[in-house]
């Protein structure tokens, strides 16, 4: 039975420097944003709609933040069925973006099922992993997890959305790791990694996935088409040295060299705009994000909301490895977006609704 408990009025146990951490990011990004949509003409396109996914992911934390941390482990099971029947849902009905089919558009806005299905993956696996009772030596404990992932990573697979799916699969293993799974249990499954991505690489990706690979292993096998991406991404990164060209000035993203620059590579705005500086103070908040995440998972008192709330922190850190990693070229461009800067309202407003529930779970120990 689901309990919609709600928690006291008191906010001594409220993390404001998380909190505060994001709430900057955010702004850095809408900044980032606006920059971009100056070159796009005299009207703005992407900064309403994102200050307007702004009001409503911040409305979405403060409503998450309120429930007690027992709401999210009752709903678990639930939460993890709908993010199911929406992922099929989105194959059938969904609307078709850049070649994926992964949206739906609902009252002029867009939703995202794969971003629902992050959320509820962690909720699920907390769920499972707190009723293991800390005995992670039984192979049924790794698998049933896993079959658990891969219904949900092999339907947004479907879409085709790589990135979504491996960050999935990644919070998954990272779960695993952090929960102390047997050694030969890792290996193993390190070895099935890569024998699937044999067979994928064969049978499962598609043509441009596959060019994506190949570009990322040498961008100037076709400098003009499939790597024409990160090129140009390597240079906006390169070329705002220490203090940046000023918002608004970046030759790469002002002159469109960069595309897709509001979402993919808005890194690489922030990298040519803001310079070195601009860089660390982003990736400052981002580690000060994550350190009070593990500190709250640290200090919880029940299992369910350590492993949640590490889940959040998995979620996000993958976020940035493949997203940055894209940007500076040292991994394949998939899509992924960097949480509270990239533009998107799915991806903000998940980005908020993780941060609530990790606030749930600082508020209820």
């Amino acid at each position: 039975m689901v309990r919609f408990s709600l928690l006291a009025s008191s906010w001594k146990k409220f993390d404001w420097i998380l909190a505060l951490s994001v709430v900057v990011l955010s702004f850095i990004g809408l900044a980032a944003i606006y920059s971009v949509d100056l070159s796009r003409g005299d009207t703005l396109i992407y900064t309403p709609r994102q200050i307007m996914a702004l009001v409503i992911a911040l409305a979405v934390f403060f409503v998450a933040s309120q429930f007690h941390v027992s709401f999210y482990e009752s709903t678990s099971r639930l939460a993890y069925l709908a993010a199911f029947i929406l992922l099929v849902a989105v194959l059938f009905f969904g609307v078709n973006i850049r070649g994926t089919t992964g949206w739906f558009h609902v009252f002029g806005f867009s939703l995202q099922p794969a971003e629902i299905a992050k959320v509820s993956l962690i909720m699920f696996l907390a769920w499972r992993t707190e009723r293991q009772a800390r005995r992670f030596d039984k192979w049924q404990f790794v698998v049933a997890t896993l079959v658990m992932t891969l219904l949900l990573a092999g339907l947004i697979m479907l879409q085709p959305d790589l990135g979504s799916a491996v960050i999935l699969l990644g919070s998954w293993f990272g779960l695993l790791v952090l929960t102390g799974t047997k050694r030969r249990y890792i290996v193993g499954l390190v070895l099935l990694a890569i024998a699937v991505a044999v067979v994928g690489w064969f049978f499962l990706l598609k043509g441009y996935q596959k060019e994506r690979l190949m570009t990322f292993v040498d961008p100037g096998r076709d400098p003009l088409g499939t790597g024409y991406n990160v090129t140009q991404s390597i240079i906006a990164v390169g070329s705002g040295q220490m203090m940046g060209r000023g918002l608004g000035f970046g030759s790469q993203s002002q002159l469109h060299f960069l595309p897709e620059a509001q979402t993919d590579f808005i890194f690489s705005v922030i990298s040519e705009e803001l310079g070195f500086v601009g860089v660390m103070l982003v990736l400052g908040l981002y580690l000060l994000v994550l350190w009070r995440l593990v500190r709250i998972a640290r200090n919880s008192r029940s299992d369910f909301s350590a492993y949640l709330v590490l889940g959040v922190s998995l979620i996000f850190l993958f976020h940035m490895i493949i997203n940055i990693g894209a940007a500076i070229g040292l991994l394949p461009v998939t899509g992924v977006t960097l949480p509270f800067l990239s533009y998107g309202g799915s991806s903000l407003i998940i980005s908020f609704l993780l941060i609530g529930i990790a606030q749930s779970a600082a508020r209820s120990s």
